[in-house]
């Protein structure tokens, strides 16, 4: 359910001039921060989030009880252990079924080919309960941290706030003539949690404090200043263990699992967890996950608070301030975040909203994706359940591969290097997939991964099947190299992933009646029936064909290859208009005008793809158009935001801007909905519902694509600036070709731009109907006006 509060224009200014007068606590108006005069509620809608990666924690900022639940990015359950029973969910010779299937497609025989393929090319799992997926599994909530705080007056001038330009959580209060303060952050550097608790009453407070946990095999000590969880998990056995490092001027009692911590004036708390997984098939197991700990403890036992901070800012400062974005004149940071929402839900124009919404999805990025870490999953590194939605997974029909969308365009190319490393790691797994399923080479993923090489199918269709996934993978690969200009990344790791997974597609397309190359079975991504082709397939293989093309004649080799994958494109099903002027979603022309389901995946050339565009196939973009309209405006939270690039990409900037407010607007519904509840938490969590990062980051990188293009032959600047944006500024924007872009404009016009070349090389700058080509150096910048002329 959307809320729908009806406050007036006018009213609403009558609140904010209360708001800012009535106040006891008068904060100066800054950017890039969340902020609420209440704790937290709701984990899923109130509660803020912090992440260095390894580790994701969510704070409630309670007053008398604060809650910290936090999460351990490898607690898995499901996979270790089980994976040689069930084969990895591959189902033996599951790929000798595929003739009879592909025959009965052929014959018109769909009900029956759909019957066949959901029993014997499905993947398998041990069982499928109210718990989940027993098998698959499911990522893990690791415990909470708990801290009672003793006041003795009444608590006023609270205030809990999340500054995402510094990555600090903060909590503030008076209690009587007492000053309490909190701090929260996750410091990459040093691999910890860090909770930090102060006051200045004059003989300091007492502190409780205490773990809980969803596992049932722990044990919980204290020792050497260290609250410590020492568990297994009941399904697979994985170990795992958090440490908690006290640093206080109290003094410490351990007493039945809770700490005591007496006349204290600050309370520092270091928190470390590991678990011994290792990204490592077929066996996942092997880390030192104690002696990490310990290590990790010992590390920051010998620092101080400050520096420890300092460091943290610093680290993650140098990737968040690449980039800056302010959008017209008016701030509205004195406001709480969740009354400025629901004033937006209501018609309100709150650009700086829209400003930190886009800074938000980089912030969500950095805290849940560093080199090193495993790639952020369905909820970053966020979650409170052993039994999450969709196991918050890593689903490779999207949701996985919107979420890294931004992070190129928004600077941010170290974040991708964990999914680059992922993708890596899938190829084993992935290759007895394509063997035991399809009969081909290369190597495949389907709809659901986990953190235990899951590549085969679902265990039911049409949901479960996408062979897609590697494929698309490989449009993360070359995107990484096009705005890095990483050769010896493309060389040594991104090629070879390329070029198994079109090896797979050159052995699993067969040639239809017309003499075209087809996938089938081919279902489109959690929509329709079973195929002799539907578009999806058709432009992920394109895609990858063409990508495998480019990159061997930047690495000059493999000719022979070039050749084949030339000759195999050629040969494609080409994209077709269908008779309603849709771009046809399958080879049978059987589109229906009415349907508005939430996966518009035949648009995949369209974007994130780029065969499809408006310079070079106008008619077919035209008729994506056609298609859009016919599917709408409404939709779940991350489909929403695939619409918001898809018309930023057609160029219709006010269209983007219209769903980008739908998906921002404000909800409460934090059930299941698969249709329509799209929008935002007070904490700014895209939702399904329930709360997912792929709509977070789907908005983020729609802004992007708004302001800036780069996939034609041109950077195009401003390309789809809607009305609503008439003044702002935006820097630090990545184009292909490894060039950094700043854009000013004022009354809807570009006022100046600024390039600068990471590579050197040839650029073509455009801006409304005027086209600029210049040669730059590498470290070169060039300032020009709103007619590409340059100024210096």
């Amino acid at each position: 359910m959307t809320l729908r509060k009806s406050i007036s224009p006018a009213v609403f200014c009558m609140l904010c001039c209360l708001l800012l007068s009535c106040s006891g606590n008068k904060p100066e108006a800054t950017n890039d921060v969340l902020w609420y005069n209440q704790p937290a509620k709701s984990w899923m809608t109130e509660a803020l989030p912090i992440g260095n990666g390894y580790l994701g924690a969510m704070f409630f900022g309670g007053i008398e009880e604060e809650r910290i639940q936090f999460n351990e990015e490898s607690l898995w359950s499901g996979g270790k252990g089980e994976w040689d029973e069930y084969n990895g969910g591959n189902r033996d010779g599951a790929h000798k079924y595929l003739s009879e299937v592909r025959r009965l497609l052929d014959e018109g025989k769909f009900d029956e080919a759909h019957k066949l393929a959901n029993k014997e090319l499905s993947g398998i799992i041990k069982a499928s309960t109210k718990e989940g997926w027993v098998g698959f599994g499911s990522y893990q909530s690791f415990a909470d941290v708990f801290v009672k705080t003793k006041h003795e007056a009444e608590v006023k001038e609270y205030r809990r706030e999340l500054n995402i330009s510094e990555a600090v959580g903060t909590v503030s209060y008076k209690a009587g003539e007492v000053n309490y303060e909190r701090a929260y952050f996750a410091s990459y550097p040093k691999r910890v949690l860090v909770f930090r608790y102060s006051n200045d009453a004059p003989t300091g407070t007492d502190y409780q404090i205490r773990h809980e946990s969803l596992h049932k095999n722990i044990e919980i000590s204290f020792k050497d200043s260290q609250l410590i969880i020492d568990g297994r998990l009941e399904n697979n056995n994985m170990g795992f263990e958090s440490r908690m490092l006290v640093d206080t001027d109290g003094d410490i009692v351990f007493d039945y699992g809770e700490l005591t911590i007496k006349s204290a004036k600050y309370v520092s708390l270091y928190l470390s967890a590991a678990t011994d997984y290792v990204n490592d098939y077929p066996d996942y197991t092997g880390r030192d996950y104690k002696a990490l700990n310990e290590k990790l403890i010992t590390d920051v036992k010998s620092i101080g608070y400050e520096e420890i901070k300092a460091e943290h800012i610093k680290d993650y400062s140098s990737l968040y301030s690449r980039m800056s974005f302010q959008l017209g004149d008016i701030k509205n940071d004195l406001i709480p975040t969740n009354d400025r929402l629901i004033a937006y839900a209501n018609g309100q124009a709150d650009q700086s909203l829209e400003a930190l919404y886009f800074q938000y999805g980089r912030y969500l990025m950095i805290s849940s994706s560093r080199p090193g870490t495993l790639p952020a999953n369905l909820q970053g590194k966020w979650n409170n359940s052993n039994n999450p939605p969709w196991a918050s997974d890593y689903h490779a029909n999207i949701n996985i591969q919107m979420i890294y969308w931004p992070v190129e365009v928004t600077n941010l190319s170290e974040c991708h290097e964990p999914l680059m490393e992922y993708i890596d790691k899938l190829r084993r797994p992935g290759r007895k997939t394509a063997t035991e399923v399809f009969n081909t080479r290369g190597w495949v993923v389907n709809t659901m991964n986990n953190t235990f090489g899951f590549t085969a199918p679902g265990w039911s269709f049409p949901w479960g099947f996408f062979p897609g996934g590697a494929a698309w993978y490989g449009r993360h690969v070359w995107d990484h190299y096009v705005f890095t200009g990483d050769k010896g990344f493309l060389e040594n790791k991104g090629y070879p992933i390329m070029k198994e997974a079109a090896l797979f597609w050159m052995d699993y397309l067969t040639e239809d009646k017309e003499g075209f190359l087809v996938s089938s079975p081919s279902y489109s991504p959690e929509h329709g029936g079973i195929s002799t082709g539907a578009y999806m397939d058709i432009q992920i293989a394109w895609d990858i064909f063409n990508n495998c093309i480019k990159a061997c004649e930047v690495l000059g080799s493999d000719d022979e290859f070039k050749q084949e994958l030339v000759e195999a494109k050629s040969k494609l099903l080409p994209l077709r208009i269908g008779k309603w002027g849709q771009l046809q979603e399958w080879k049978e022309d059987v589109d229906d005008p009415e349907n508005k389901h939430r996966h518009v995946s035949h648009l995949y050339a369209l974007y994130p793809a780029s065969q499809v565009n408006v310079e070079d196939t106008p008619e077919l973009s035209e008729a994506a158009k056609v298609s859009l309209k016919g599917r709408g405006d409404d939709g779940t939270g991350w489909s929403i935001a695939w619409k918001i690039n898809f018309w930023s990409r057609l160029l219709d900037g006010n269209h983007a801007y219209k769903l980008l407010r739908r998906a921002m607007q404000l909800t409460s519904d934090d059930g299941v909905n698969m249709m329509d509840g799209g929008g935002l938490y007070s904490n700014l969590f895209s939702t399904h519902p329930p709360f997912q990062l792929d709509g977070n980051m789907g908005a983020t990188a729609g802004i992007a694509e708004m302001l800036l293009q780069s996939h034609t032959d041109a950077i195009h600047v401003l390309p789809a600036l809607p009305d609503n944006w008439p003044k702002g500024e935006i820097t630090g924007l990545k184009a292909r070709g490894g060039f950094e872009i700043d854009i000013e404009w004022s009354d809807g016009k570009l006022t100046n731009v600024i390039v600068k070349s990471k590579l050197g090389g040839a650029v073509k700058l455009k801006y409304d109907k005027r086209i600029v080509e210049m040669n730059m150096a590498a470290g070169e910048k060039i300032v020009l006006d709103q007619g590409l002329s340059a100024i210096k």
